[in-house]
C-alpha cells in the first residue's frame, strides 16, 4: 500500500469519528447542567428557582460580563488550605445548603452587584465589611456560624462552611475578604478547611448560562 493511499485512508477515518461525535451531539434535545441533567429544582435561603442553563440557541454572555480589560487574574490556589471549586462542585454546595444548615453561599461583593446579577439563593455578605473589626465579628456572626465569647475571643468550632463568589478571575472582593482584608476571614481565625472559593464566579457562571437573578437579566 503506498503511503498516499495510506493517508487518505487515515483522513477518511479521522472524518468519520469526527462526523459522529458532532452527530451525537445535534441529537442532544437540551443544553446539560451536568451529564444527563437537564434542571435541578432548588429552595434556597427561601427562594424557590429552578437551575439550568439558558435553553435559547445563540445567547449571549450577559454584557456586565462581556469586556475582558478589567481587574487582575487571580491565582487558582487563594491561600493554603482553602479549595477552589468549578462550577459542578459549587452547584453540589447550594444544593446540600438547602437542608445543612452548616453550609452558607455566600456572594462576597458589593450590594450594587449583588442587586444587578447574582446566583439565586445566595446571601450577600459585601467584603467591604472586613475592612473593620466590628463589621467583620458582626457578620460572622450573623451569617456564618462563629460565636464572640465574653472576653472577646472568636469561637469557631461551629463555623459554617462558606462557598463563596465575586465577579470572577479577576475579581479580588472574595480574595479580599479571605485572605487580604485589614480583618479578612484568615486573619480572624476562620479555618481555611471551611473557606470554598468560587473563583470563576459572575463570569464564569453567565458564560455557562446558569440561571440567575437581578435587574441586570
Amino acid at each position: 500500500m503506498t503511503i498516499l493511499k495510506k493517508l487518505l485512508i487515515s483522513v477518511s477515518i479521522a472524518g468519520i469519528c469526527s462526523t459522529g461525535s458532532f452527530a451525537a451531539e445535534e441529537k442532544s434535545n437540551f443544553v446539560p447542567v451536568s451529564s444527563g441533567v437537564k434542571s435541578i429544582e432548588m429552595n434556597l435561603n427561601g427562594e424557590e428557582f429552578t437551575l439550568m442553563r439558558n435553553q435559547t440557541s445563540g445567547n449571549k454572555i450577559s454584557p456586565l460580563y462581556e469586556t475582558t480589560n478589567r481587574g487582575t487574574a487571580q491565582p487558582i490556589v487563594l491561600a493554603k488550605g482553602v479549595e477552589t471549586l468549578g462550577e459542578l462542585e459549587f452547584i453540589e454546595y447550594m444544593k446540600k445548603a438547602q437542608t445543612d444548615e452548616t453550609i452558607a453561599i455566600i456572594d462576597s461583593r458589593k450590594p450594587g452587584w449583588f442587586a444587578k446579577l447574582r446566583i439565586p439563593g445566595a446571601i450577600n455578605v459585601p467584603f467591604t465589611n472586613f475592612d473593620e473589626k466590628d463589621t467583620a465579628i458582626e457578620m460572622m456572626e450573623d451569617e456564618m456560624g462563629v460565636v464572640q465569647k465574653d472576653d472577646g475571643t472568636l469561637d469557631f468550632s461551629n463555623a459554617k462552611t462558606l462557598a463563596l463568589y465575586c465577579n470572577g478571575y479577576w475579581c479580588g472582593q472574595t480574595p479580599g475578604m479571605v485572605s487580604r482584608s485589614k480583618f479578612a476571614l484568615l486573619k480572624m481565625g476562620y479555618p481555611a478547611s471551611k473557606i470554598k472559593y468560587y473563583r470563576g464566579g459572575m463570569q464564569a457562571w453567565t458564560s455557562l448560562g446558569f440561571t440567575v437573578v437581578g435587574t441586570g437579566k
